[in-house]
């Protein structure tokens, strides 16, 4: 993750500084940084979730995150395991910025395997920021404060799965307290995972059914209009998943309650329509053409 002095450091009352943050209780009075400062001042998304994330928490901080990207919006995350990590992970791939609040030093990436993560953000124009000094490895205390900054830095946050007590439902209480608009999204009553997404729904938070809600959703609350391409919409349901993280089928299958013969016929079509490729690792991928068309 480089050297220190490749990094950067913004005090408050720093133009730099983002004025979202003096929202907070107590604002912090510096911020450590790697990649674009500048990045700190677009809108933005935070995304939430588990650590040990389940394949439907997964899947839907890829699609929230998606959304956000197609709709002009960088992506705030913890860049812890799990559902952080899905979410900052899927704004890269479809060539968003991502922007990971850190509970360690800036340059100091925690966990190891959000090594691509980090890597990434920095590399494609976003930035990994943290109140903690340089080369500050992982302590207790610092992730309430690291949490308290991902509610504050955008008008909204999304909470994809979270248990009954966690991290991410402290989260989602300051976001509250800051008037943030809190997006919660449903899950089974029978999954500990979602009791506490479920129980933010009960106390009033956004309730986010589908994506094309989640689209209108921020077009309200943000005023923009979600960009994508009219493969996107013909591709439907797979080249979705696909857009989100390359898959095998038989993990297409299981995220889509299709069988997986059904799988293999539609990427069978795609792949020879030229829109999806196999992947030396048995997974398939969205053509570099069609990502160019879906961007574009």
């Amino acid at each position: 993750m480089g050297e220190k002095n490749a990094g950067w450091l913004i005090e408050r009352g720093s133009s730099l500084y983002p004025r979202a943050l003096e929202d907070l209780p107590r604002p912090p009075e510096r911020l450590y940084g790697m990649g674009s400062p500048e990045a700190l001042d677009a809108p933005s998304l935070s995304i939430v979730g588990a650590r040990r994330a389940t394949p439907y928490g997964l899947s839907i901080a890829e699609m929230a995150a998606r959304v956000a990207v197609e709709c002009g919006l960088s992506v705030v995350s913890g860049g812890a395991l799990g559902c952080d990590h899905a979410a900052g992970m899927a704004a890269l791939r479809v060539g968003g910025r991502s922007i990971v609040v850190s509970g360690c030093g800036a340059d100091v990436v925690y966990p190891r395997s959000s090594t691509d993560l980090f890597e990434g953000t920095v590399a494609q124009g976003g930035a990994v920021i943290s109140l903690e000094p340089w080369g500050s490895g992982p302590r207790r205390w610092s992730f309430p404060k690291r949490n308290a900054v991902i509610a504050a830095l955008s008008n909204v946050l999304v909470v994809t799965e979270a248990g009954a007590r966690s991290g991410t439902l402290s989260t989602a209480e300051v976001a509250s307290e800051l008037d943030r608009i809190v997006y919660a999204i449903p899950g089974s009553i029978f999954s500990p995972n979602s009791s506490g997404t479920n129980r933010l729904i009960a106390d009033g938070a956004r309730v986010i059914p589908d994506e094309q809600s989640l689209s209108v959703s921020i077009a309200l609350d943000y005023g923009l209009v979600r960009m994508a391409g009219t493969c996107a919409r013909e591709g439907g349901p797979v080249m979705s998943a696909l857009l989100a993280s390359p898959s095998r089928p038989d993990e297409l299958a299981e995220r889509l309650n299709e069988s997986v013969l059904t799988v293999m016929r539609t990427l069978t079509d795609y792949e020879a329509r030229g829109i999806v490729e196999r992947l030396p690792d048995g997974r398939y991928t969205p053509t570099q053409s069609y990502l160019l068309g879906h961007n574009g």
